[in-house]
């Protein structure tokens, strides 16, 4: 079921990746940012592998891909992070895939959905960008792609493990805080790393109306 179930999403994703052609942001300041993550973010996905057997949970960095790179760049950088995290690890390809699914690919189309849902109904300014969709999204991201992972589990009839909820919700803050950091230093200092972000929206004087 698991495996059906993560190819069938992986697949979904990268295809439409794929179709998207985002390897052409490359050609710029993205470059950066996309490079990063990928030397970076397997030494957190890897560090489960280190820790005692049982409850696997790790900060994600998705929701801080999608917002420097994009979702569709974001699920390429993410392919290559679990490509990374399958030839540095100890884990199966069964077990790399659900990581590469779960903490990654469904927390970044999350952040994606509630992104576009904050510039449809709220207003375009940087303590919207930064608060809700860098940190109160990133949380909300990771906290329901924990909530699906559990669920699914329950309905496979697999054992249920305590206290599991609780320290997804803490993770998912811990990956909040982080995105919510990073994202607020990156539209200060270097916005141009940030896909997401325009000045010529977020920063745009208000309208006269006199």
């Amino acid at each position: 079921m698991w495996m059906e179930l993560n190819l069938l999403i992986g697949g979904l994703c990268l295809g439409l990746a794929l179709w998207l052609r985002p390897w052409r942001m490359l050609d710029g300041p993205l470059l950066t940012p996309a490079l990063a993550g990928l030397v970076l973010l397997p030494w957190l996905w890897l560090l489960p592998q280190k820790m005692p057997q049982g409850l696997q949970v790790q900060l994600s960095g998705a929701c801080l891909l999608v917002l420097m790179l994009g979702w569709p760049l974001a699920v390429l950088v993410l392919a290559g992070i679990a490509l990374v995290v399958w030839g540095m690890g100890q884990a199966a390809p069964e077990a790399v895939l659900m990581q590469w699914v779960w903490t990654g690919l469904v927390p970044a189309s999350l952040a994606l959905g509630i992104g576009a849902v904050l510039r449809r109904w709220l207003p375009a300014n940087p303590f919207i960008y930064t608060l809700g969709r860098a940190f109160l999204g990133t949380a909300a991201s990771v906290f329901v792609a924990g909530l699906l992972f559990e669920g699914l589990q329950w309905l496979a009839g697999e054992p249920g493990r305590e206290l599991s909820l609780i320290a997804r919700w803490l993770m998912a803050w811990g990956d909040a805080f982080l995105t919510g950091m990073f994202g607020a230093i990156f539209v200060a200092f270097v916005p141009q790393w940030l896909a997401t972000w325009s000045d010529e929206r977020y920063l745009r004087p208000p309208t006269d109306r006199g």
